[in-house]
């Protein structure tokens, strides 16, 4: 839909304190209606959540997680052939949302936070998403260190592709995501965003969440997450020569037309 190398990921956060949108589409019908808007929009993906990951958050039970996501993957499966993403650290959550209707799992965790997950990744035949993060989303952004932000990540990912296809899950059906923002400063995050082309090393399809994250308002001084989208849209922009699969995003219209301008440039003799 996007009608560029890029493809786009709606986010769709079914929670009431998510760090840019916490509470807007936390009932059924406002979720019901943003996951038609995303897709009316041009998304090719809808990423379901509902835990907030922001920093600092409290941890959510697995029958709220359950309650908040299942029966709005339902009602989307029912009505678009959109593939979802269920975005969870949870085994029970990932199984039911595929029972639902969802394509893809997206671990924040990186498969490490519940040893079931494992399972339920071998159990299906989904993409599975894993993303770096240094900490947890209680702890993450207090003083991360790194000796160097982007060979540190691209030997964690070595490590994790390691453990994962000896466990039996194939290599082709994961994707990685650096984690922007997720136990990172400012500096991690723009180096990262420089250095993208790197990740492509491992020979996997790269995610980047940079959607109105707090490091895009330190650079711009906006300090409203909502009115972080034109920033968003040019870092979206600049994925085009970095080898980026997806893009993980909160303003899918914004985003496409970034990416249609950037990707014309591109292909212009």
């Amino acid at each position: 839909m996007t009608e560029t190398c890029i493809k786009i990921m709606g986010i769709l956060n079914v929670t009431p304190d998510s760090f840019s949108d916490g509470g807007s589409f936390a009932s059924f019908e406002a979720a019901l209606a943003q996951a038609d808007r995303l897709i009316e929009d041009g998304a090719d993906i809808l990423d379901v959540g509902g835990e907030s990951t922001r920093p600092f958050a409290a941890p959510v039970s697995t029958e709220d997680e359950l309650q908040r996501v299942i029966p709005v993957i339902e009602a989307v499966r029912r009505k678009h052939p959109v593939t979802i993403s269920i975005d969870t650290t949870k085994a029970v959550v990932a199984r039911e949302a595929l029972r639902a209707g969802a394509n893809i799992i997206n671990d924040i965790s990186a498969l490490r936070k519940d040893p079931e997950m494992l399972s339920v990744v071998k159990e299906s035949e989904v993409p599975v998403i894993i993303m770096h993060m240094q900490g947890t989303p209680a702890d993450m952004q207090i003083e991360p260190r790194y000796d160097d932000v982007v060979a540190d990540i691209v030997d964690f990912f070595a490590e994790r592709i390691s453990w994962i296809t000896k466990n039996g899950v194939a290599k082709d059906r994961l994707i990685i995501d650096p984690g922007i923002g997720f136990g990172k400063t400012v500096h991690h995050n723009l180096s990262l965003l420089k250095h993208l082309e790197t990740l492509s090393t491992l020979g996997l399809p790269v995610l980047l969440g940079h959607s109105r994250k707090r490091f895009l308002g330190e650079v711009t001084k906006i300090s409203r997450e909502v009115d972080r989208d034109l920033a968003t849209a040019v870092a979206s922009a600049l994925c085009i020569d970095k080898n980026i699969a997806i893009v993980r995003v909160h303003n899918v219209a914004a985003t496409r037309q970034a990416l249609m301008v950037a990707e014309a440039i591109r292909r212009a003799a």
